[in-house]
């Protein structure tokens, strides 16, 4: 029984130099039966050879033959500049917006050529079989290792085509966010980078990257996106309202606040965005309290509420002194309770509900809160400056734990 004869990495480095000498004098003829059978089988290529096409066609079959017999000769030769054809042909495959099929059919039916005339020449030079054999070999390994480089330069193009588009649709988010936005520049960059610019759209923005959420935006979503985890991202989202996004997007925010703002004229979408950041920022700061898609209409209250932060902050101390000499763990308990009371207009059932307490517990934190805060709970305009007092950074400061004497020294 035959020794199985191991496989090589680069089997044309076994191959007699003689084998170099038969395959010489026929690689223009082969190259001419490559061709030809090319186009006759492979039916993207089945047109006249003409032009560009035409030429890189030709180009590759010719120097693979070539480079093939002097590999034989010389199996250190330097490829480097004949393998630069190889990944050419890939790249010209994408910009030709043709999948890889198609090139990778050819060089396989090229291999099969090629074999058929170097397995006939050599048999007619006597070749033993040992070396017929190593001769196959080499002819598909060669074919797949030009086969692989065609994959790299459609790969290269595919990410270089990429990472330009966007680039482009960057250039679109920063033109549109310009508070001197130039209608006519926004609209071509929308036009260049392939966004079909729409007479409507909202800002979408979160903090970081987080690629998953990036994901589920609609195909070609052109957004600018934040390099640190704190920086904003922002996308310019074309039809907001589109059915199913609003799940998806909350889907992949998990427990993390995106704000998504409102839908107004294209043009006028940097006004969105500012108002999404806005309420991002709120939430950032407690004054908001919501996880996941969060559309900014819904809090037009909080963002009128907090138009003067320095103001607010100082309505917020002077209103919610009363509870400075409570303990840490009471004054949180105090802060949440008089917020419910005052948003369920004092229904204690209501208040219990969403505290998840008793009644009783209820009753007995807002006798507290009465000793405490005295005629202020009956008086209108009183109640109105504890509820906006109570959605203040210093209220929110209170209820996650954080320092309250510190904001008091800050008064």
């Amino acid at each position: 029984m035959n020794a199985q004869i191991p496989a090589l990495e680069e089997p044309w480095k076994a191959l007699p130099l003689r084998i170099g000498s038969l395959i010489r004098p026929h690689v223009p003829a082969l190259s001419d039966e490559v061709i030809a059978a090319i186009r006759e089988r492979v039916p993207a290529y089945r047109r006249p050879l003409a032009g560009r096409f035409g030429a890189g066609i030709r180009l590759g079959v010719e120097e693979a033959l070539a480079q093939f017999a002097d590999l034989v000769f010389d199996p250190e030769l330097d490829r480097s500049g004949r393998d630069a054809v190889y990944r050419g042909l890939g790249r010209g495959e994408f910009r030709e917006r043709r999948s890889l099929d198609s090139l990778l059919a050819a060089y396989r039916l090229g291999a099969r050529v090629s074999w058929r005339r170097l397995a006939s020449v050599a048999i007619e030079a006597g070749v033993d079989r040992r070396t017929l054999a190593l001769l196959a070999e080499a002819v598909f390994a060669y074919i797949d290792e030009l086969s692989a480089l065609s994959v790299e330069g459609y790969a290269q193009e595919q990410s270089r085509a990429a990472g330009e588009r966007d680039r482009m649709r960057r250039r679109v988010v920063e033109l549109l966010l310009d508070p001197a936005v130039d209608e006519a520049a926004a609209r071509a960059a929308a036009a260049e980078a392939g966004w079909p610019a729409p007479e409507t759209a909202a800002a979408l923005v979160w903090r970081g990257a987080r690629p998953r959420l990036r994901a589920r935006l609609p195909a070609g979503t052109p957004l600018l996106e934040g390099a640190e985890e704190e920086e904003t991202t922002v996308a310019i989202v074309a039809d907001p309202e589109a059915p199913e996004l609003a799940e998806r997007l909350a889907r992949a925010a998990g427990g993390e606040p995106l704000v998504l703002g409102p839908t107004v004229e294209l043009m006028a979408v940097g006004d969105s965005a500012a108002r999404a950041r806005r309420v991002l920022g709120l939430i950032g700061g407690g004054a908001i309290e919501a996880t996941g898609l969060v559309r900014a209409a819904e809090h037009l209250g909080a963002l009128v509420a907090h138009g003067d932060e320095e103001a607010l902050a100082e309505l917020a101390r002077a209103r919610l002194a009363p509870l400075e000499a409570e303990t840490p763990a009471s004054r949180r308990r105090l802060v949440s309770t008089l917020r419910a009371w005052l948003d369920a207009q004092a229904e204690v059932a209501a208040v219990a509900a969403r505290l998840h307490v008793h009644p009783q517990t209820v009753r007995y934190r807002m006798a507290r809160l009465r000793e405490l805060f005295g005629e202020a709970l009956a008086d209108p305009d009183a109640r109105l400056e504890l509820a906006l007092a109570l959605r203040s950074p210093v209220s929110a400061t209170c209820r996650r734990e954080r320092a309250w004497r510190q904001s008091r020294r800050q008064a």
